[in-house]
């Protein structure tokens, strides 16, 4: 009977289906444990074999723990909202509805087929209204919360309303605007509706406000950070500006201190926990008042560093800040102007990152000291970023590089207020061997009590305080997309009003373009019915809004990590219609035992959780306020890329006769996207490493290869004179990916097929090798769809099984690090389970045969340090080392020829975890009814391992002769009695006496004759 792993493998997920082996009950007396995966988004091209590494790994412990006598909940679904299924709808014109339905279908086959003990029934999807109702109904809760600061939670708005009614809001200590005006419980009471609406969105725990965002002209929608790379968007590799509008924010900095307390109560990596730490940023030190002087306008600026307040030359805003508008000076304008229009161009990211680029412009307008009353210039640079503390810093060149190398720059004095330090060649940074200098009532001083000194000054004048600051800010909660949640608002004289849970969901509505509207708004503002009727409380016709009871819907969209910032909750009550989860499924399962994902998701996933959840948490809702006690950080699986080079070359047209110069640049442009010229590697390196002489040789062959470019456009230009140029720059080409699968053993191109993968390749010209291939270059980079360097499952499974797969997984190293793939050594793990499934089926022509013989001493201790050491590893999670394990004890047991039930039934349960399939036939073989996956795991018996004799080697003159097995109780004596009594120390001594015997109990045996 041969090892039919697709038959098996086939048969026993049918059986886990039918039967819901892996549904978890909400109630049960078994412990709980609750192990989740990061949910995918599921993209068009379905997984490849770097997706399934943190899932086999969640799998291999959920079902250890079921085996443990756990009740483990381990759940799956889709992050099925996003911006790949709109874009491919702008495209095609098909929903994203659509494109989203069949790619889980493709996910669902694969993950299904890679056998994971998942409860599908709990799935969740969160473009699915039946969840998104829920998403909706907590951005409710959110808009109908404040923070209390004296209480340091969330509380109902109607608690601050009545704070307001009783007493105004001068004694209300909450985390609110900073442009809060003060007024009195009469105040409040006389005040409009539309102006008290007003003011509790200064105080609301997500509020409208005018913010700068990353807007991506391309994509026609805001960005977050983490959505944008070198510049570009993630998704396409758009450009991306800064620019005002009115979003939706998240009130998340009102939890700063919060976060950053959590993560010492959290089992997290420290990367992360690093990751986290630094986006949150908390700092000490003071704010400072600056009076702009010709102006009633004051610059708010905040330090770290007060000791310093007398080194300041220059106040530094950013590009953005609301004054610049106001205190630059007419002369000044137009620099001015120019600059912030360039600083909208680049990212946040990029500012920061960009420590060489110095670059700003003069406002022309000066501050005044705070104590000497000396005017202070004040400039613009782009290295100051609005959303970080105020928008503007007090610049002190002799303590900060930055500062430093502006100041160098652009010829700003650099005082020196530091005693004994030399600041002609950089700054001096070094806070804790400060003495300060050239500071008036600050002489002398080291840096904690010239610290402590200057805010007591600062208060005294009325122009600063103490402070706690917080790189953390709030987060932008609009997007401009259709695919994405709807909000539950409506608007009533420009104010937002929240929709009643009970009218929830507000579902998307149908659209015949995605792209926004031809007057800038939203794609929703495409829908034709997308008004709320406050009468019958439904969408109605957009028409109607002339109707006295019908308003205007929301156009914007919630963000990506929306949907997934509560779906770890929803698991625990998937299908509850009335409530977002019983309180009776909240109270058993509580929170997540062990999460698994990847850590990319540090902040734009983790962090956006931990706000909901702490928010939850204070309104009552959950019992934790973190929502996942362990978290595991998978490596990634590499791949191997390929690359090709495309030549980087330009054409001139030297016209003769009269073509518009318009006509002659659009129509070069497209010659020259629409004919690509490639390089094969060598010939390519050959370029690069070459002097002068040679490249004149080498281009000349590259210019020939251009001819098709050059006779198109002598065809269109008749009269031209046509040039065409490499670039001879610093770089010649561009890189570009190419699919794996168009390349050989040999990395050679499959030119034809790669001519016909992209339409814009179909007329490219190849600059070859001699013998005519064309080579690409290599490189070991993230597997990635994106990359073009993927190996698809389907095929590992069909040709190994899902359990080959699982175990080479594993075995390719620990589950953190990064590991590259080799299909090729698949066969080594498929080689063991054909191994194992041999020690089963042992009988004549492979027949099954297990024996009910009691197992030798050898194979009991093969199988107890089997047990041992893989509980070690699943419970340190060391599973390659596991894989190691099984492969050394197969080996054993066969060398053995140990066919005994008593080592054989509790063998197959050790491997269940690792490779369910074949566990599961092999228990059924053994006699069993229904599943092995809850069978007890195998209990440890020391026993086992522990040695009642020792082989000792026996030694004559140092040479080891023979060895000889005696019991370890014996004495010194007694083993020395035994050994002279043997037959093989009669011939090595051949009739003479020994010298002496040397005997050490344990470890040897010599003879000296």
């Amino acid at each position: 009977m041969h090892y039919d792993f697709k038959e098996i493998e086939k048969n026993w997920q049918d059986f886990w289906a039918k039967n819901q082996t892996f549904k978890a009950e909400n109630n049960s007396d078994k412990p709980k444990y609750y192990v989740l995966d990061m949910f995918p988004y599921p993209s068009g091209a379905g997984l490849h074999v770097g997706h399934p590494l943190g899932y086999i790994a969640s799998d291999i412990y959920a079902r250890y723990k079921r085996h443990k006598g756990f009740n483990v909940l381990h759940p799956q679904g889709y992050d099925s909202f996003g911006l790949p299924a709109e874009q491919y709808a702008i495209q095609t014109g098909q929903h994203p509805a659509v494109t989203t339905a069949a790619n889980i279908k493709t996910y669902r086959r694969q993950l299904d087929q890679l056998g994971f003990s998942f409860d599908w029934s709990r799935e969740v999807r969160t473009s699915s209204p039946e969840y998104y109702k829920w998403t909706q109904w907590i951005f409710i809760q959110i808009f109908n919360s404040w923070y209390n600061k004296d209480t340091d939670k969330a509380e109902d708005i109607e608690t601050l309303i009545s704070k307001f009614s009783a007493d105004g809001n001068a004694n209300v200590n909450a985390v609110c605007d900073d442009d809060i005006e003060f007024f009195s419980a009469d105040d409040w009471k006389a005040f409009s509706i539309v102006k008290k609406q007003e003011i509790l969105l200064q105080y609301r725990l997500t509020y409208l406000a005018d913010t700068e965002v990353n807007w991506c002209p391309a994509l026609g929608t805001v960005l977050a950070n983490d959505e944008i790379v070198n510049g570009v968007s993630e998704r396409g590799g758009h450009p991306v500006i800064r620019k005002k509008m009115t979003q939706w924010s998240m009130r998340i900095s009102a939890y700063a201190q919060r976060l950053l307390d959590g993560l010492n109560t959290v089992d997290w990596p420290q990367p992360l926990k690093d990751s986290q730490t630094n986006w949150i940023g908390r700092s000490q030190g003071a704010s400072a008042v600056f009076n702009v002087k010709d102006h009633d306008e004051k610059i708010d600026v905040f330090t770290t560093r007060p000791d310093t307040i007398f080194g300041v030359s220059f106040m530094t805003l950013a590009p953005e800040h609301e004054l610049v508008s106001k205190i630059t000076t007419a002369a000044q304008k137009a620099e001015v102007q120019a600059y912030i229009e360039a600083t909208a161009k680049r990212s946040e990211r990029d500012r920061m990152a960009d420590v060489k680029t110095i670059s700003g412009a003069f406002t022309g307008a000066y501050a005044e000291h705070p104590f000497t009353k000396e005017p202070i210039p004040i400039w613009i640079g782009d290295y100051v970023l609005a959303g970080y503390g105020t928008g503007a810093v007090m610049s002190v060149p002799c303590g900060d590089q930055r500062d430093y190398d502006f100041a160098k720059h652009f010829n700003i004095p650099i005082p020196n207020i530091f005693e004994g330090v030399d600041i002609s060649e950089e700054a001096y940074a070094d806070k804790d061997k400060t003495v300060i200098a050239n500071s008036d009532f600050l002489n002398g001083l080291p840096y904690k009590k010239a610290m402590k000194l200057a805010i007591y000054e600062l208060e005294k004048l009325g122009q600063g305080e103490g402070k706690i600051n917080y790189r953390l800010r709030d987060a932008v909660f609009s997007r401009q997309r259709y695919w994405g949640e709807p909000f539950p608002v409506y608007y009533v004289d420009g104010m937002p009003q929240m929709i009643a849970k009970e009218f929830l969901p507000i579902a998307l509505p149908e659209v015949e373009k995605y792209l926004p509207t031809e007057t800038g708004e939203p794609p929703l503002g495409n829908a034709e019915v997308w008004a709320w009727d406050t009468v019958t409380n439904t969408v109605v016709n957009n028409s109607e809004i002339n109707n006295s009871t019908v308003f205007p819907l929301e156009l914007n969209t919630m963000p990506g990590w929306a949907g997934s910032s509560q779906y770890f909750n929803r698991y625990m009550d998937p299908h509850n219609e009335n409530e977002i989860f019983s309180k009776e499924a909240i109270d058993y399962w509580q929170d997540v035992d062990l999460y698994i994902g990847g850590s990319e998701h540090a902040t734009g996933h983790l962090l956006y959780s931990r706000f909901w959840q702490k928010f939850m948490f204070d309104k009552g809702l959950v019992p934790k306020d973190e929502f996942a006690k362990k978290l595991i950080n998978q490596g990634m699986i590499t791949g191997t890329s390929a690359f090709v080079y495309k030549v980087a070359y330009e054409v001139s047209i030297i016209v003769d006769g009269y073509y518009d110069e318009k006509e002659i640049s659009d129509f070069q442009s497209k010659v020259i996207s629409d004919n690509p010229v490639f390089i094969s590697k060598n010939v390519r390196d050959k370029i690069v490493s070459c002097d002068k002489a040679e490249f004149k040789n080498l281009t000349e062959s590259v210019k020939q290869m251009t001819n098709k470019v050059g006779e198109k456009l002598a065809e269109r230009f008749p009269e031209s004179q046509i040039e065409i140029r490499l670039w001879t720059g610093q770089s010649f080409d561009m890189p570009l990916h190419a699919d794996v699968s168009f390349v050989n053993s040999s990395d050679e191109l499959d030119i034809e097929g790669f001519k016909k993968w992209r339409l814009e390749y179909a007329d490219a010209e190849f600059i070859t090798e001699e013998d005519g291939t064309f080579k690409v270059s290599r490189e070991v980079e993230k597997m990635s769809k994106s990359k073009y360097n993927v190996v698809n499952p389907d095929a590992i499974c069909e040709e190994y099984g899902a359990d080959s797969l699982r175990l080479y997984e594993m075995f390719l190293g620990p589950l953190e690090q990064s590991k590259p793939w080799n299909t090729a050594g698949i066969t080594g793990a498929h080689g063991f389970l054909k191994k194992l499934w041999r020690l089963y089926h042992s009988g004549a022509e492979g027949a099954f045969a297990v024996s009910e013989d009691e197992p030798s001493k050898d194979s009991y201790k093969t199988l107890h340090k089997t047990i041992k050491k893989v509980e070690e590893d699943i419970e340190n999670f060391s599973f390659n080392t596991s894989v190691s394990t099984f492969m050394i004890a197969v080996n054993e047991l066969g060398a053995q020829k140990c066919n005994s039930r008593k080592v054989l039934e509790p063998l197959a349960i050790l491997v269940s975890p690792y490779a369910p399939h074949i566990a599961e036939e092999l228990w059924k073989q053994l006699g069993h009814e229904g599943s092995i996956s809850t069978v007890d795991f195998p209990k440890f018996e020391e026993k086992y391992l522990v040695e009642s004799s020792k082989e000792y080697p026996v030694s004559f003159n140092g040479k080891m002769r023979f060895k000889l097995e005696l019991p370890l109780d014996l004495s010194k004596d007694e083993i020395e009695a035994a050994v002279m009594a043997h037959k093989k120390t009669a011939q090595q001594l051949q009739g003479r006496t020994p010298k002496k015997v040397i005997v050490v109990p344990g470890k040897i045996i010599n003879i000296v004759g």
